[in-house]
């Protein structure tokens, strides 16, 4: 445990350099790009003494950058007694080795450093096999620009997850055992769908949270499930903290809507932009359950300047997970951060919106009445009397359905149901067929 500390310590104490290189029609714009890669950097236990950046038309294939900014890097390292440079975009292992020789320091790139932090922060052991996933899908092709500095004594940012034994072992041998994970992936997966299938089983309206990371999510979270508070409800907290990628593995907590009835809530891994493909593969998985839920909290931190970058970044991600046909509502929260009144993003936008501050309660029961009007699905205690001849769907409300009170009458002709929770649309589809 002392060694852990002192590892972790080692960590914040990191010096970095962060670079940039401004290419031509590019979208986001490089001083806000490199603010959120600071932000990552400081997530990993880093600190960013300068920033450098350099405007191209092309990229340099060797060095990524011209060689006279590597040259003018270098002098910097030396002069701020620099540990690592960090890239704010994804790097050749040919360009990693070039520039860690010329430079003479620890060089990683945008990826690399998400895929650091996730090792760090992943608990679930689902959560800890997808990363390591990512990471070797991601290393595989840059051995001979890993080998360098991962030989070297010390570790440091950028070097959390398979480990320097794993690396200098030949591509064979890392094939094999990146099979060997997809072959657990998949095990947990199977797993997954069970206790899927139970939740979907029990009729409860399932609310998934999705957006970009640090927007709010777990706060939110947190305040939903003590708003109409009851003894059925889970209310253990997430864990919540004003950084890039706090928690990654999935919560699932019971909570109720403002008519009494019960839901599910559930939070997911927070986006990022220029999220490694490789870890959006990994977390596949994970974020299909987004399919399954009835209704999309979409939150976004208003306050922050480049939100419209980050709503674009989240809908792509929706879009690729094949689920923007589902009813969202778009929370801008940390409302009590910043003046609403000039927010316009209505061109960009799907579904309803409402501005919101979870932090200090602000709106949260406006916000449930809008959610309980948008679900799909209308979850209602029922009285049900099914004549003793219908077994057919007597048999289907025993079997699918938590009755809580059942009756027989005594002159034989029906039976009185009494469930808590039932969609009536498809009751009465149910019915109908």
């Amino acid at each position: 445990m002392d060694g852990d500390k002192l590892r972790e310590e080692n960590f914040r104490e990191e010096k970095t350099i962060i670079v940039g290189v401004e290419l031509q029609n590019q979208e986001i714009d490089i001083e806000n790009s490199l603010d959120e890669l600071e932000e990552l950097v400081k997530a990993a236990g880093g600190t960013v003494e300068t920033r450098i950046t350099q405007k191209k038309d092309t990229i340099n294939p060797a060095l990524f950058i011209g060689k006279g900014k590597a040259e003018e890097i270098k002098k910097y390292c030396e002069e701020l007694d620099i540990d690592t440079v960090v890239f704010d975009h994804e790097l050749s292992g040919a360009q990693t080795r070039n520039l860690e020789e010329l430079i003479g320091k620890k060089i990683l790139d945008r990826t690399n450093l998400i895929l650091d932090i996730f090792a760090e922060r992943a608990t679930s052991r689902e959560g800890k096999l997808q990363v390591k996933l990512a990471q070797l899908k991601y290393r595989l092709p840059r051995l001979v620009g890993f080998r360098d500095y991962l030989s070297r004594e010390g570790g440091g940012i950028g070097t959390r997850g398979p480990g320097e034994q794993k690396l200098e072992t030949d591509r064979r041998h890392i094939l094999k055992e990146v099979n060997n994970i997809e072959k657990q992936i998949k095990e947990i997966e199977e797993n997954r769908k069970i206790q899927r299938q139970q939740r979907l089983d029990s009729n409860l309206p399932i609310i998934a949270l999705v957006g970009y990371t640090n927007a709010g999510k777990s706060t939110l979270l947190n305040k939903l499930i003590r708003l109409y508070e009851n003894d059925e409800g889970d209310l253990k907290d997430v864990f919540v903290k004003d950084m890039l990628f706090a928690t990654l593995d999935t919560s699932l907590r019971k909570a109720k809507l403002p008519n009494g009835q019960n839901y599910l809530i559930t939070d997911t891994v927070g986006f990022v932009s220029k999220l490694p493909t490789n870890l959006i593969e990994a977390f596949k998985g994970t974020l299909e359950e987004v399919k399954y839920a009835d209704l999309l909290l979409h939150v976004v931190d208003v306050s922050n300047k480049d939100l419209d970058i980050q709503i674009k970044t989240t809908i792509e991600i929706l879009k690729s997970l094949d689920v923007l046909d589902k009813p969202i509502i778009t929370v801008f929260n940390k409302m009590d951060k910043t003046d609403i009144s000039d927010i316009f993003y209505e061109d960009k936008l799907i579904g309803d919106k409402i501005f919101i501050s979870a932090q200090k309660e602000e709106n949260l029961l406006k916000l449930m009445e809008l959610v309980e009007e948008k679900l799909p699905f209308k979850y209602k205690k029922a009285i049900l009397k099914i004549p003793y001849d219908k077994h057919n769907i007597l048999n289907y409300f025993m079997e699918n359905y938590n009755i809580t009170n059942l009756e027989h009458r005594e002159d034989g002709t029906y039976v009185e149901l009494t469930i808590n929770e039932i969609d009536i649309e498809k009751y009465k589809e149910f019915i109908d067929n």
